[in-house]
């Protein structure tokens, strides 16, 4: 975040930088919080949270940029776990029977060489030992960057853009999605109506930013 040397011991965020981090702490309100309520009535929505409030051009919001954009795929498997040792805590993943990242299209895989949502769920799955499934979903099309678009471009922008990937058994099975940061949570709902025709019955959301709208 600051650009300064990392002391021994440290990783992706220095101590100060990690004391400075705009944390949501929703893990700790999972049920009821700004971000979960975007899913209300949406999807069968169980819990919801993300380790900081995400803003354009801010300090934090570095980490995501270097993530997505200057091909540093290990800072998404290093905050997430850094993420999911804080939400353990709280028992945020209690009862999830699998982790399902929001896959990218395969153009803007190809050009970036990894998905970054796939990266901080290695982490994630590294620190709880739930399994990663990425062969349920995936993305038909390439979308439009979704980054000036307001809520219902967003939702537009994603709609029907999920189809199934084969024939799986989800059946009563409580899904965690992760994504990189949320904003208006169109595109994990997307995720979440094409899981659903699976079975799965259950979803929590996890990412790192959560953009206030």
């Amino acid at each position: 975040m600051c650009g300064c040397r990392l002391a021994v011991g440290e990783y992706v965020i220095c101590s100060s930088c990690n004391f400075d981090l705009p944390r949501t702490n929703y893990s700790a309100t999972p049920y009821e919080n700004e971000m979960a309520k975007l899913f209300w009535g949406r999807i069968p929505i169980e819990k919801a949270a993300a380790l900081f409030f995400y803003r354009a051009h801010s300090d934090s919001s570095r980490m995501i940029y270097s993530l997505k954009y200057l091909d540093h795929p290990e800072i998404g498997e290093l905050m997430g776990r850094f993420a999911a040792n804080e939400f353990m805590r709280n028992g945020f993943f209690d009862d999830v029977d699998m982790i399902v990242p929001i896959p990218l299209a395969r153009k803007r895989k190809l050009k970036r060489g990894y998905n970054q949502s796939m990266e901080i769920a290695h982490g994630v799955s590294g620190i709880t030992s739930l399994p990663i499934k990425d062969n349920v979903v995936k993305r038909k099309s390439f979308t439009a960057s979704q980054t000036h678009m307001n809520r219902w471009q967003r939702n537009e922008n994603v709609r029907d853009v999920f189809v199934l990937k084969g024939k799986n058994d989800l059946k009563g099975k409580h899904v965690l999605i992760v994504d990189d940061v949320v904003t208006t949570g169109a595109t994990v709902i997307s995720c979440a109506d094409e899981l659903a025709k699976c079975g799965a019955s259950r979803f929590s959301v996890m990412s790192l930013g959560f953009t206030k709208t």
